[in-house]
């Protein structure tokens, strides 16, 4: 049993057996013959976020010239995940937790992606800039499958890792370039019965202990407020630019450390597959594959999220060790209203979630990013599908008739959207990430020095973060021959192994 697993099982006593569905129950019989996921799409629709002139400076940097031949580090995949990896080691290494190699003056971490810098990861559907905790909601469901303890510190990972980015982005003097926006969150209930729901999830949270910061709102309040007559619960939250935020922290990391760090970018450059290396050949344990050339590493991050299995084939789903692609569908849509009359909040209801973007000037009509309303493609849903190079135009038809219908007057009915791309997402059966090293129960120690982060359940943007935070830890510990300690924001259950550990 692994150090990791050691520690963190004194954390952890789930109390029942149950399964969070994921998706929807019809969905089954495509988990159960879901093969490893392909490569990204080589020609991916293009997004708002990503196709804004200037919007992504480091597209291909690294994509030509010479390849890095080795390093200590390799993070494959250049998002949220992978840049906060080399954001942290940036901020540890040289440290008494952190050694550089011995024999070695800095140590050497390259960042590869398979398509543009940050495209797919900052290209996808939840990753679309909506940066919101969850306070409460799920939690009855939460605390039922993992236990009390565990389920706070679910919560507790999502407000770190929020905070923790507006944090960095204001210190570092850039939270306007990435349009960082503390706009405050709104979950808004259609139904009686989804009204109820929600409310026995906030008495739950409050029976176990947890603080909760929320403001409810009736029906007459959100009329009066927001121009939808239903009801809403307001917590903080935040929006950002998502690839600028990776953007400006890769540029971070490369500055933090420069005496103690040698970190490098390959864009367009997909590893293909991982080769383990025998200590007659190599002092690293793996070989990268590439169209490029191979890069020979010590340690390898798989930060892929829906495409872990290409290169771990053995994590393709449904299983409890699967993480599973689902495409997501995102419109850029106009409104027809003023940023102040609509707000800088963000918003999840009925299947859908949007917020408006900033503006430059009081008069304009801001542009709203709207996803969701995945159900309208049909079964199975998007279910499996790893091709964001097409959008679905069952999908587009409802989310075009979306705000318009909840928000009479502010949406103008058969407006064109300016943008609309589509996303791939990582679910597992637990709707929640695995984070540590690499495990495969037919092969014990087949992926040694192997770790990962991904499958967010389309809930990356609270979690990512975090999540590599606590990866960079585990190998650090690794490194300096110590036991990793869990942050105290950390949940049991997303590391690796625990959910096939022993119950107590």
């Amino acid at each position: 049993m692994s150090r990791y697993l050691v520690i963190l099982l004194s954390l952890y006593s789930a109390t029942s057996a149950l399964s969070i569905p994921f998706i929807h129950d019809a969905e089954q019989t495509v988990f159960n013959t879901h093969a490893p996921a392909d490569l990204p799409h080589p020609n991916p629709t293009h997004s708002f976020w990503t196709h804004t002139p200037g919007a992504n400076p480091l597209a291909g940097v690294g994509s030509t010239g010479a390849l890095t031949d080795e390093a200590d580090v390799c993070i494959i995949g250049a998002g949220i995940t992978g840049v906060s990896a080399a954001y942290h080691f940036a901020n540890t290494v040289g440290e008494s937790a952190f050694p550089i190699p011995e024999g070695e003056t800095k140590l050497r971490v390259v960042v590869l992606e398979a398509r543009d810098f940050c495209e797919f990861r900052c290209h996808g559907w939840r990753n679309g800039g909506n940066l919101t905790p969850y306070e409460f909601l799920e939690f009855r469901k939460v605390e039922a499958q993992f236990g009390r303890e565990a389920a706070m510190r679910y919560y507790a990972m999502e407000h770190y890792t929020s905070t923790e980015m507006a944090r960095i982005a204001r210190a570092g003097g850039w939270a306007d370039a990435v349009d960082l926006v503390e706009g405050g969150h709104m979950d808004v209930m259609l139904t009686e019965a989804r009204l109820a729901e929600v409310r026995a999830d906030f008495d739950a949270a409050i029976a176990a202990g947890k603080r909760v910061n929320v403001t409810w709102l009736s029906r007459e309040d959100m009329q009066s407020a927001y121009g939808t007559y239903n009801w809403g619960v307001r917590s903080p939250g935040y929006n950002v630019w998502s690839l600028k935020f990776v953007t400006q922290l890769f540029r971070q990391a490369n500055a933090t450390a420069r005496s103690a760090l040698d970190l490098r970018l390959h864009t367009r450059t997909p590893v293909t597959s991982i080769t383990p290396l025998s200590a007659s050949v190599s002092a690293r344990k793996w070989a990268l594959d590439t169209p490029r050339g191979a890069v020979k590493c010590t340690y390898v991050v798989h930060a892929t999220n829906a495409y872990a299995s290409h290169l771990l084939p053995h994590m393709a789903g449904p299983g409890p060790a699967g993480i599973v692609p689902v495409r997501g569908q995102v419109l850029a849509m106009r409104a027809n209203a003023s940023l102040a009359a609509l707000s800088t909040t963000s918003w999840v209801g009925n299947a859908g979630y949007w917020f408006p973007r900033p503006v430059h000037s009081a008069d304009e009509a801001p542009l709203v990013i709207l996803g969701g309303a995945r159900t309208a493609a049909g079964a199975p849903f998007e279910v499996g599908v790893t091709d964001d190079g097409e959008i679905n135009p069952s999908v587009g038809r409802v989310l075009r008739a979306f705000l318009p219908a909840l928000f009479p007057g502010m949406y103008e009915p058969g407006r064109e959207p300016e943008a609309e791309w589509t996303g791939i997402m990582g679910y597992t059966t637990l709707n929640i990430p695995f984070v540590g090293p690499v495990l495969d129960v037919a092969r014990p120690d087949a992926h040694a020095g192997q770790f990962i982060a991904a499958g967010y359940a389309g809930h990356g943007m609270p979690r990512a973060f975090a999540c590599a935070e606590a990866v960079v830890g585990m190998i650090a510990a690794e490194r300096a021959g110590r036991v990793w300690e869990a942050p105290a924001w950390f949940p049991a259950p997303f590391l690796t192994g625990v959910r096939d550990a022993p119950q107590e």
